[in-house]
């Protein structure tokens, strides 16, 4: 885990510091679409713990995603569950068994085999609702209420309220960058960065590297869980295409675009590609050929992502992760 320049330190200070004053100053479909963009970068930051220090691709991390808004929709519609505190463990929790079957069979393989499998389960979650009359079909389900943040049945924070969705969304994506980086800072990272570098060599001294994969791929999901929960909830709806590879693979993008093994990289990428598709597709119907060539150019002069481009600024040269 590299330790932050800091000139982008002080990038990103500044940019926290315009995210929490943005409301003051922004329209209605403005603060929505950051708050949307915030989402995204909950999931990337989720997806790249996995890809880009322990060195895992998975193209089904949407399954997680897609999960917990299901499970949201399921809570209230059939358990008349609306608050935060109730709901969100519940959904993370339904997350985190779904993270362990899924990557206990995953980790036994590495490679195009990894990405088949966690592919495969997406796809079979996928399936499973869309073909689901209990959860709404290929129509999905609505979730009437927004959950609330309730003590002693005083309500503190309704996410009904769009400014306080918002600052919810904005404190779990810093809380989700903090604790991952704590994680990776830990000796509990080391021993991931390891893995990822040479595990053949970690598990000779003695580290059960599976566990370890294992735990990582059960945080990775829960911290997707937890953007597929705000995401639903700020939807007010969720139907399979959350889960789809389409979702996974946008996901994927983004941590690639933003920089792999950064952590802030992928919160960029976020910012940068859905600002970018709401401009183009405005200005033509080919949006996505814009796109694609963007997303290319990126890859073939900027192999560190946008990420690196912040500190060649400051050091001329590429950042990557430290082992």
């Amino acid at each position: 885990m590299t330790v932050l320049p800091r000139l982008v330190l002080l990038l990103l200070l500044i940019g926290l510091a315009a995210l929490v004053v943005f409301p003051f100053f922004a329209e209605r479909f403005y603060l929505q679409l950051v708050t949307k963009i915030m989402v995204t970068a909950i999931l990337a930051i989720s997806l790249d713990l996995l890809v880009g220090y322990a060195g895992m691709v998975s193209f089904g991390h949407a399954a997680f995603f897609g999960l917990a808004g299901y499970a949201l929709a399921v809570l209230q519609r059939d358990f008349g569950l609306v608050l935060l505190w109730t709901t969100l463990p519940a959904v993370l929790a339904v997350c985190g068994v779904a993270a362990l079957i899924v990557g206990w069979f995953s980790i036994r393989t590495s490679g195009i085999y990894f990405i088949m499998i966690t592919l495969a389960f997406a796809q079979m979650l996928y399936y499973y609702f869309n073909d689901s009359r209990a959860f709404g079909g290929s129509d999905g389900m609505f979730i009437d209420t927004k959950p609330t943040i309730e003590i002693f049945g005083f309500e503190l924070v309704s996410l009904r309220n769009r400014i306080a969705f918002y600052y919810v969304t904005l404190g779990a994506l810093v809380a989700s960058y903090l604790i991952v980086r704590m994680i990776l800072l830990s000796p509990f990272g080391r021993v991931i960065a390891a893995i990822r570098i040479n595990e053949p060599r970690a598990r000779a001294l003695g580290y059960a590297t599976r566990n370890y994969k294992l735990a990582c791929f059960v945080i990775a999901g829960m911290l997707a869980g937890l953007a597929g929960y705000l995401g639903a909830a700020q939807y007010g709806v969720i139907n399979p295409a959350f889960l789809s590879w389409h979702q996974s693979g946008q996901a994927l993008v983004v941590v690639i675009l933003g920089g792999m093994g950064t952590l802030f990289g992928p919160v960029l990428g976020a910012f940068v590609l859905t600002l970018l598709e709401e401009f183009v597709s405005g200005l033509t119907e080919r949006w996505l050929v814009v796109i694609g060539a963007f997303v290319i150019a990126v890859v073939l002069l900027l192999p560190g992502g946008i990420a690196s481009l912040l500190v060649r600024l400051r050091f001329g040269r590429r950042m990557q992760p430290a082992p």
